[in-house]
């Protein structure tokens, strides 16, 4: 049952029929990040940000998925870390300098958030409001969304205004406190037009992702706990689906397995579109249809990473469905995996993305040549074309700053060698996509390899395969009904 426009009207008349308390909701998760997490993170950023200047960040906006049914709200990575706070029409102000708040106390943050509503609660879930705002996130100039238009603070007075690329939203006059309209009133309050947003140098969004950058690309211990725990649980699910893999698994079935595992350990999320490319599916660098019916005998490339808490991993695998590497599939996979293991050895703080890349595709150059794959060095990137990782963490694509590695970050290392059909090479390649991919912590001298629980050698894999699962015996019935017409 969906929520016609004409109740929905009527929801956003009652916004003040709701209960007097506004406890935490008892049998949830514990492992949150704390509400003095997301102050530190505030604190730093303030540390960081010029002399008179404010930061604003904004929720997400919510989604069509179809007709009148939404997406499932997925909260700003940005809001959350410095905030805790994850439903939709909310805006946030970091201040510099403490200012005014609205209630007359000194300040130097409000947080305007979306009101609590019973009924609509009814509908889409439960919400903090303002009042549970400070009393379960600790924030203490929490205000509804509604007050923002009040707000006498002069934005224009600030020398830098710091944000995010502004979202097209269209102006809603049924909700004037969601997003659209927060939007709109904050442009009007900072004197943000079109004509003048991108040519004035107090409007920074460049700034801001430079500074949310160096706060975001080191991971501190409470993020680490979360993050280890997305990617154990991501390596579980890789190793579970190599036992239980078969060669008349279709691509969609081997991706369920993988979610089936993350949901099992309490995962919310996938951290991204799940990647399950058989033979020569796997040549997609993002391929996401994962609906070849069967296997078959193909290698099968799998870049599924959880995310847990808001925190995601980004692992992947490629394993021979029929359970052994043919001596060709072997042979492709000898050298991702040598190139991965020799970025590896220079992971430390101060190297460079550079050095890994060159040492991944050196080493992937000289076994395609070796091969008679290519014939000369340059045309390795015919068939590595893509770079060598990334950093994680609230985004599967994390926000980072710095040119060189840092104690303290968390990246991938992922190199691929990737044949497509027709390709200029002997066609006994033709087919075979690899890609292996790790998650690593960058120390000071060396690194830690934190996905390192998903078997990575051809001989690990191959023993893993050979394992029972216990998902093995979880059997269907066939369907009925496409046998069935009018």
């Amino acid at each position: 049952m969906r929520l016609s426009p004409f109740v929905i009207l009527g929801l956003l008349l009652l916004p003040g029929l709701l209960p007097a308390q506004n406890s935490p909701v008892p049998d949830l998760p514990t492992d949150y990040l704390s509400p003095e997490f997301h102050a530190g993170r505030r604190a730093a950023l303030r540390e960081l940000m010029p002399r008179n200047s404010v930061v604003m960040v904004a929720a997400y906006p919510t989604r069509k998925f179809s007709n009148d049914v939404d997406y499932v709200y997925h909260p700003s990575p940005d809001l959350y870390y410095f905030t805790g706070y994850k439903e939709p029409n909310a805006l946030l102000l970091l201040f510099k300098e403490p200012q005014v708040a609205p209630d007359g106390d000194t300040c130097t943050e409000l947080f305007f958030v979306q009101e609590r509503n019973v009924l609509a609660e009814r509908w889409t879930g439960r919400r903090l409001g303002a009042e549970g705002v400070r009393e379960q996130l600790k924030i203490a100039h929490a205000y509804n969304g509604k007050n923002f238009k009040d707000l006498k603070l002069d934005l224009k007075k600030f020398d830098q205004v710091l944000f995010d690329r502004l979202p097209l939203l269209p102006a809603n006059s049924w909700t004037p406190a969601d997003l659209a309209n927060l939007i709109s009133q904050f442009r009007e309050k900072a004197g943000i037009t079109d004509s003048n947003l991108e040519a004035e140098k107090k409007f920074n969004s460049n700034a801001y992702f430079q500074l949310t950058g160096q706060l975001r690309e080191i991971k501190t211990e409470e993020e680490m706990v979360l993050l280890r725990k997305a990617i154990e649980i991501s390596c579980n699910g890789q190793a579970e689906v190599m036992k239980a893999v078969r060669p008349d698994m279709s691509e969609r079935e081997i991706q369920g397995l993988h979610e089936y595992v993350h949901k099992k350990y309490g995962a919310e999320h996938w951290g991204y579109p799940a990647i399950v490319g058989a033979g020569n599916n796997g040549c997609v660098l993002h391929y996401q249809d994962n609906n070849r019916l069967q296997a078959g005998n193909r290698l099968v490339l799998m870049d599924v990473g959880a995310e847990y808490h808001g925190y995601t991993a980004d692992v992947t695998r490629t394993i021979p469905a029929n359970g052994q590497f043919s001596p060709d599939q072997k042979a492709i996979y000898q050298l991702v995996y040598e190139a991965q293991e020799a970025a590896f050895k220079l992971c430390r703080a101060g190297a460079t993305w550079g050095e890994l890349d060159k040492a991944a595709r050196d080493g992937i150059a000289a076994g395609l040549l070796k091969l008679g794959i290519i014939k000369q060095k340059s045309e390795v990137n015919n068939y590595f074309s893509h770079g060598l990782g990334h950093h994680i963490g609230l985004d599967v694509h994390d926000r980072s700053h710095s040119p060189q590695m840092k104690k303290g970050m968390v990246i991938t290392i992922e190199p691929g060698i990737y044949i497509p059909e027709n390709s200029p090479c002997d066609p006994r390649w033709w087919g075979i996509g690899i890609r292996i991919e790790d998650d690593i912590l960058i120390r000071e001298k060396d690194y830690e390899l934190l996905s390192g629980n998903a078997p990575r050698t051809v001989t690990a894999i191959e023993r893993m395969i050979a394992e029972k699962s216990i998902l093995e015996n979880y059997q269907l019935p066939p369907l009925q009904s496409g046998k069935k017409g009018f």
